[in-house]
């Protein structure tokens, strides 16, 4: 009997001494770099195809401490780009780069509202509000997938990288052609032509007209002048960050009040002349965003 369960102790005694030496060689499976993550996920293959054609998949393996806005399949879908075969190397890479931020940065860290300098050293405007976490007013749809070498925080649209300022878009635009004639009047196209993260609200000419200004050219600038910085933030306001009752200073040192619901709507704050619908949102610019709108804010 002795011996019996001397061999049984003996047989437990290997089994654990087994099993510990297993779990101490137990090796973690390494956690994959960010291009390992893109090519792995059959969500990310248009990205992919990208990244490929582009030649940045060493760069996405091996720079360290990056965050990069990546957009799925539907995200490219949504965009209307169903396939990279008419982009050139250059165009991609100039999209791509355009998602990727220098700096690791988690989704609780994103700024409420403020700029990202993206590695091709374009303006990346993120925000984050009740609604969620979102870049140039697309939202981040699946936040902090960590990378051995970054995150990604997946996005719903692909973002393209604005080349015109401001200024030089309402410049463009027949529809703005009596704004830049009241910024050019007053002085301030160069504020709205600088480097910076601005918000425009901006008249169209029928709003203008609606008002009684038929011509620009006829008002004073003492008048003029505060009416349009009513119409200019200092930091960008997408329509995603326009949260319903929200307050933002202007440039004239006043506030106007948003509106989100039935539409999205702007005022002046203290101002009793009704709110002014936004009709075109999210006009992306290098030095900021611009939404038109259908009624001139007067104090």
């Amino acid at each position: 009997m002795m011996r019996l369960l001397s061999a049984v102790f003996l047989l437990i005694t290997v089994f654990m001494v087994s099993c510990s030496e297993n779990n101490e060689n137990t090796v973690p499976a390494p956690v994959p770099n960010i291009a390992q993550i893109v090519s792995q996920s059959p969500n990310f293959s248009t990205l992919n195809a990208a990244v490929a054609k582009a030649g940045l998949g060493d760069a996405l393996a091996t720079t360290q401490n990056i965050t990069v806005f990546a957009p799925d399949n539907a995200a490219f879908a949504a965009s209307g780009i169903t396939s990279v075969d008419g982009f050139t190397a250059a165009q991609l890479q100039a999209i791509l780069l355009y998602h990727v931020f220098g700096q690791k940065v988690s989704s609780s860290a994103i700024p409420v509202s403020d700029t990202l300098k993206s590695l091709n050293t374009a303006n990346i405007y993120a925000s984050r509000n009740v609604n969620g976490v979102f870049t140039n007013g697309f939202k981040v749809k699946q936040a902090d997938i960590l990378g051995s070498n970054g995150v990604i925080h997946v996005i719903e649209k692909v973002m393209i990288p604005p080349t015109q300022t401001i200024a030089q878009i309402a410049a463009a635009d027949t529809t703005l052609s009596f704004l830049v004639t009241a910024l050019t009047n007053t002085g301030l196209l160069p504020a709205v032509q600088a480097a910076g993260k601005l918000t425009v609200f901006a008249p169209t000419n029928q709003a203008f007209r609606d008002a009684g200004i038929t011509d620009v050219n006829a008002l004073p600038v003492q008048i003029l002048e505060p009416i349009l910085k009513y119409h200019v933030l200092g930091t960008n306001v997408f329509s995603s960050d326009l949260v319903n009752g929200a307050t933002a200073v202007t440039l004239q040192g006043g506030t106007v009040t948003v509106t989100a619901t039935p539409t999205a709507t702007v005022k002046i704050t203290t101002s009793a002349q009704p709110a002014s619908p936004i009709t075109a949102a999210n006009i992306v610019a290098k030095n900021g965003v611009v939404h038109k709108i259908g009624r001139v804010m007067i104090p």
